[in-house]
């Protein structure tokens, strides 16, 4: 079998989505062939994509000044194409609905293969940013759910980006959910974790840790911990670090607002940090994640989190929390900082029931990526004849 894999993003950039069709392709290999169809971007490097287990095939991009994306421009690259059309795919995956995924619906279609889409993001929170007038908003999400209504089957990250999908956006295609993973593991030595990360950090070895991994963007509602943080620590918060690790647009005006809200000794930067053992530390030591973002379909890092048995504080109405169970393997506050800061307070009050909340996040949500794409594998198998 002959898959394709199609994002309007890669490598070196990295996000949710990248890292979701790297973990599948990476793995798809053991059961067929597989190439991501992706654009060429600021920094790639040649030798990178040829040391991946799969095959890249890039279209040229035009970068966006003051955007980390460029846009991608696949049906005007002549090699693009010829090797497109030379892939004898036999099935097609989108992981986006812009100009490569759009290329990979036209491809199938042409040819008579399954397509697949796999729904990552709340389109509409993006055009809304991006757009001022409604009819353009409206406008650009007929775009979007053209492509995805033009596949055979669409997979959402989980039962609130499906619902999302069906009763707001309109989708008429075939639909069910297909959940992420992770490739992380539990730590086995939770003691030599935490003072890895203590050390490396300078934090105090009593000290509660709570922990945000992504992209340092106001969007995520990284400056909402902060000032979250500020109440508790006045509601007698003490003794604890606040770790952001990441990187990001919004990074120096996140340190103005620690500094701002008197938080300067207990909030830590720690920058992008890759090494998955020292990621896998972090979450360890952390007691909580903190996530109140709603506009995440389905991060990543909340499944990291919980394969530490590290459970997560999200904001009621959060579609990326639609996987959890309130008070059972996870934790959800109102929308305000008041409540947010009420809540840590509350989950940090009753060690007890903690303790079954963190059993439970990493019983009923951690899940690995070798399970999910044979799950994959065999969804695949469902569309053909091999």
């Amino acid at each position: 079998m002959r898959v394709g894999m199609f994002i309007d993003t890669w490598y070196p950039m990295v996000d949710g989505v990248i890292k979701v069709v790297d973990n599948y392709a990476s793995r798809l290999v053991k059961y067929c062939d597989v190439t991501v169809f992706c654009p060429s971007v600021a920094g790639a490097v040649k030798a990178e994509d040829e040391s991946r287990p799969y095959r890249i095939v890039r279209c040229g991009s035009v970068p966006i000044i003051n955007l980390d994306y460029s846009i991608p421009a696949a049906m005007l690259d002549p090699t693009f194409t010829v090797e497109l059309s030379a892939s004898n795919l036999d099935i097609i995956h989108i992981h986006s609905p812009f100009s490569v995924g759009l290329a990979g619906v036209m491809h199938a279609k042409l040819h008579n293969k399954p397509a697949v889409a796999t729904l990552h993001s709340q389109y509409r929170q993006d055009f809304e940013r991006a757009l001022s007038l409604k009819p353009a908003v409206d406008f650009a999400m007929s775009g979007v759910m053209r492509v995805f209504n033009s596949c055979n089957e669409c997979w959402a990250v989980n039962a609130g980006i499906k619902d999302l999908y069906v009763n707001g956006y309109g989708l008429t295609a075939p639909c069910s959910v297909q959940l992420n993973a992770t490739d992380h593991e539990p730590v086995k030595d939770r003691a030599a974790a935490a003072r890895l990360v203590d050390e490396t950090y300078g934090i105090p070895s009593g000290a509660t840790v709570l922990l945000f991994v992504g992209r340092l963007n106001f969007l995520k509602k990284i400056d909402f911990i902060v000032r979250s943080l500020a109440i508790a620590k006045q509601k007698g918060l003490s003794n604890f670090r606040m770790l952001f690790v990441g990187q990001g647009q919004d990074a120096d005006r996140l340190a103005a607002l620690v500094k701002e809200q008197g938080l300067e000794n207990e909030v830590i930067m720690c920058g992008l940090v890759r090494e998955r053992t020292m990621l896998e530390a972090l979450y360890s030591r952390a007691k909580l994640f903190l996530f109140p973002s709603l506009y995440d379909a389905n991060s990543l890092v909340q499944i990291e989190a919980a394969c530490q048995g590290t459970p997560t504080l999200f904001l009621h109405g959060a579609r990326t929390g639609a996987t959890v169970t309130e008070n059972v393997n996870g934790y959800f506050s109102d929308d305000s900082e008041e409540c947010y800061a009420d809540k840590i307070l509350e989950i940090l009050a009753d060690p007890a029931q903690y303790e079954k909340v963190s059993s439970a996040a990493r019983k009923d949500l951690y899940i690995s990526w070798d399970d999910v794409v044979k799950q994959v594998y065999d969804r695949y198998l469902t569309f053909i004849d091999i």
